[in-house]
């Protein structure tokens, strides 16, 4: 006689195992602001931007996973909402005339990056959501948001949003969680790797022209100097802040914000090769959380998934600049990695099997 089947439940689910994922959090994200101050002391750095996004993700990390222990599936639509209003908001003066204009004004890399945490949010909320008629209206948001990176006139925001929900919609049909996570990360590792190419000159002339039209002039300048403040100062790097007092390009600029319009880029000018490692480490962290996660892996790849997209985003703008683009992906990845709380006899207004945690309670058959 052979062994009755698993339920194919079962398999989408993972069981979390100690508290291993927040304790290299606190490691890491305290590595962050030690790291800041070190570099600061050493080179007259200003570190109160680097501490302020220590602190957003800390925030919206603690209150994911409050708001995703109790109400998963609300609290992931309210974020989605709040995520596509925020960079309405943001980009108020862009909505509606990208089609005109070719750089809108507005902050860019903010509206990109909330676009892309609101069209995750809406993606798991919907991955998540029971009830047939809640989640064709939270696929129906995933889809305006899509819409509004698309009006914003931001081709990487678009491009982005867009691989958020086709990746959220092929998760359904995936079980490998690991194998999934990790081919997020090479994508984001191509992302890190073609811009320090471009900003080291070091691909064949066609291609790099083409990249070139494409990322301006301007921005592939400001790569150049960051390459080239992280090659003088290596260690420290140049001190938090200071990018925008020393890049030539920066300071010739009217209406330059300071960076360089790439987060690995400026971590390595500002705060050298330990900066580097530790913003990788940040994702490597978000990424090995969802991977020991007690959520559906749908829910894990399609947080997983807008994680990433915004890496790529960061990589080529300025979307880690903004706080409220921080604290997204804290709140994100809270969601993502919550334990539900699990009382006895839950009924229809209980934790579901696809909430995001709720396979924790839950093992396989022996």
């Amino acid at each position: 006689m052979t062994a009755p089947a698993e339920p194919p439940l079962e398999r989408s689910v993972v069981r979390e195992r100690g508290s291993a994922p927040d304790v290299l959090g606190a490691a890491v994200l305290g590595g962050c602001a030690l790291w800041a101050l070190i570099s600061a002391a050493g080179n007259g750095g200003r570190p109160e931007g680097v501490l302020l996004a220590v602190l957003a993700v800390t925030a919206g990390y603690a209150c994911g996973r409050i708001s995703g222990s109790l109400v998963p599936v609300g609290a992931a639509s309210v974020t989605a909402v709040a995520g596509l209003a925020a960079a309405i908001a943001s980009g108020h003066e862009g909505f509606g005339m990208a089609l005109s204009v070719g750089t809108p004004p507005g902050d860019v890399g903010a509206v990109a990056g909330l676009l892309v945490l609101a069209a995750g949010a809406a993606c798991c909320a919907a991955t998540a959501a029971r009830l047939p008629a809640v989640r064709l209206v939270l696929w129906l948001l995933a889809l305006t948001i899509t819409g509004a990176a698309l009006l914003f006139g931001s081709i990487a925001g678009f491009i982005a949003v867009l691989g958020v929900v086709l990746c959220s919609l092929a998760a359904a049909r995936t079980r490998r969680r690991a194998a999934g996570l990790a081919g997020l990360a090479l994508v984001t590792a191509l992302v890190v790797g073609m811009s320090w190419a471009v900003a080291e000159q070091v691909l064949p002339e066609g291609l790099s022209v083409s990249l070139e039209g494409q990322l301006t002039q301007y921005r592939v300048a400001l790569w150049q100097d960051a390459a080239d403040l992280a090659e003088e100062h290596p260690l420290l790097g140049s001190g938090p802040d200071r990018f925008g007092d020393l890049s030539p390009t920066a300071t010739r600029a009217l209406d330059s914000d300071g960076t360089p319009h790439s987060a690995p880029l400026q971590q390595a000018a500002e705060q050298g090769v330990v900066g580097v490692v530790l913003l990788g480490a940040v994702y490597g962290w978000l990424m090995y959380g969802l991977a020991r996660s007690a959520c559906s892996t749908p829910v894990a790849l399609t947080a997983g998934a807008a994680l990433t997209a915004l890496a790529a985003v960061a990589s080529v703008g300025n979307a880690l600049s903004f706080t409220s683009v921080t604290a997204g992906a804290g709140l994100l990845a809270g969601l993502a990695t919550a334990r539900p709380e699990t009382r006895p006899g839950a009924g229809p207004d209980g934790p579901g099997p696809g909430d995001p945690g709720a396979g924790h309670a839950r093992t396989a058959p022996a």
